[in-house]
């Protein structure tokens, strides 16, 4: 008899776990995923093309209010909890919730799904969303492009759409985002890398995705998404943390496991964050780790057009992933529109239009802000008809990525970049001087 599995999931890190853990396995029988976190993700299927020989019509993918009806209807005996930045409490309340109605709780080692590359691999992740990996992935690229090797990044999934299309997708140019119909939120982490002149990889299947990024990369780099761990084994793992969520590096999952795997651990944002936290922080990571090497890091944020803010009632739009999954009220945008002199952030809660009601709802923490959400053409649409009912006189834009090319407002927009910077010069160098040299 198999063993009945249930996969709790947001459309990314489920999936992986799946492939790596159960498509080929003759014991266990992945009877259902469970999506959260994500809109509009639940009611499709895992395909077939997917899922392997074992599923000849593919797996129902169900909302995660239906998990205890689930694992009593479909008998299942193990749920496998696979999806991150998390509460440590909220996960107990989950396995709570699952031992109550009959099933084993099920964590999934990191280690046992790392695929292994035959090229080096340096991992960025981190302990909460936010914190500001794809700028390191950024700033390791452009180390590595100096030394004339070939740089591909490698981003954590977001699969929001036809799954069998999206199983490996490369991202080279500006249609290549259009093809294959990114969402917000896949832009906000593309668009930079192409800007620097760099292939991205993405989609659901990585063992695929590794080996097609294998046949044009010196080196790759694992761009983490949320707090999730990586998905290669990594021959460098630098993870990030935030002083404007001190402690948070010790209470999320899987986080923590990423401060107790890390080689590098860089602390971010210490020039807007208070002294006090950044010791409390760097104190915590030494306790956890003390085999890592510590760096301190600015997150320098620029604006490329400060006159349009300066005295102006100004709308602020954030990565949407920060404020909602990362649970942070501000984000660079926030940092900017001050730093400019802006004479009032506008909040854009009163004027939300359809699905951003609800976001404002379920996230009270960025009422102060607009979260870029976009995780299709209707709510694209909701975020330009919330943005022309603010009334603003500029849009300062937060996220990585130009809004101008996606939607069309009546207000000026004022980009808002931002990079990593080290505080002690050349570290982040020498540690890729130093696995280059080893591989």
């Amino acid at each position: 008899m198999k063993t009945r599995v249930l996969i709790m999931g947001a459309a990314g890190r489920d999936f992986h776990n799946f492939n790596c853990l159960f498509r080929d396995n003759q014991k266990k029988e992945v009877v259902a995923f469970t999506a959260t976190q994500i809109p509009n993700i639940e009611g499709r299927a895992y395909p077939p093309e997917l899922a392997g020989d074992l599923y000849p019509e593919g797996i129902p993918i169900y909302p995660e209010e239906e998990l205890h009806r689930l694992i009593q209807d479909l008998n299942v005996e193990q749920v496998w909890f696979s999806y991150s930045d998390v509460h440590h409490v909220y996960v107990m309340n989950r396995a709570s919730e699952v031992l109550a109605a009959g099933a084993h709780f099920c964590l999934c080692s990191p280690r046992q799904t790392m695929l292994v590359s035959k090229k080096p691999v340096i991992a960025v992740t981190a302990v909460r969303t936010g914190v500001g990996k794809s700028q390191a992935t950024r700033y390791l690229a452009r180390i590595l492009k100096e030394q004339k090797l070939k740089v591909v990044a490698v981003r954590h999934p977001m699969p929001y759409g036809d799954l069998a299309k999206q199983a490996c997708q490369r991202f080279a140019d500006y249609g290549d985002l259009d093809r294959h119909e990114c969402t917000i939120e896949e832009r906000e982490e593309y668009e930079p890398h192409i800007d620097n002149g760099f292939v991205v990889y993405a989609g659901v299947d990585y063992q695929q995705i590794l080996r097609e990024a294998e046949k044009e990369a010196d080196v790759i780099l694992w761009d983490g998404g949320n707090n999730d761990t990586s998905f290669f084994r990594p021959d460098l793992q630098i993870t990030m943390v935030d002083p404007h969520r001190a402690g948070h590096e010790s209470e999320y999952f899987p986080g923590e496991s990423n401060l107790l795997m890390a080689d590098l651990i860089l602390i971010n944002k210490v020039d807007t964050a208070k002294a006090d936290d950044v010791e409390k922080v760097e104190a915590n990571c030494r306790a956890a780790n003390p085999h890592a090497r510590i760096l301190r890091c600015r997150s320098k944020i620029e604006v490329e057009q400060p006159e349009l803010i300066r005295g102006k009632r100004a709308l602020v739009v954030e990565d949407g992933p920060t404020l909602t999954h990362g649970g942070m009220s501000y984000g660079a945008g926030w940092f900017a529109a001050k730093q400019a002199g802006a004479a009032e952030i506008v909040s854009a809660r009163p004027y939300a239009v359809g699905s951003l009601q609800e976001t404002f709802r379920r996230y009270p923490n960025a009422a102060g802000v607009l979260p870029a959400m976009g995780y299709g053409q209707s709510q694209v649409e909701e975020l330009e008809a919330t943005i022309r009912a603010t009334p603003a006189d500029v849009v300062v834009e937060g996220t990585p990525i130009d809004l101008r090319r996606i939607i069309q407002v009546d207000k000026p927009i004022a980009n808002v970049r931002y990079e990593l910077e080290e505080l002690e010069s050349g570290v982040l160098a020498q540690a890729v001087e130093s696995l280059l040299q080893q591989a």
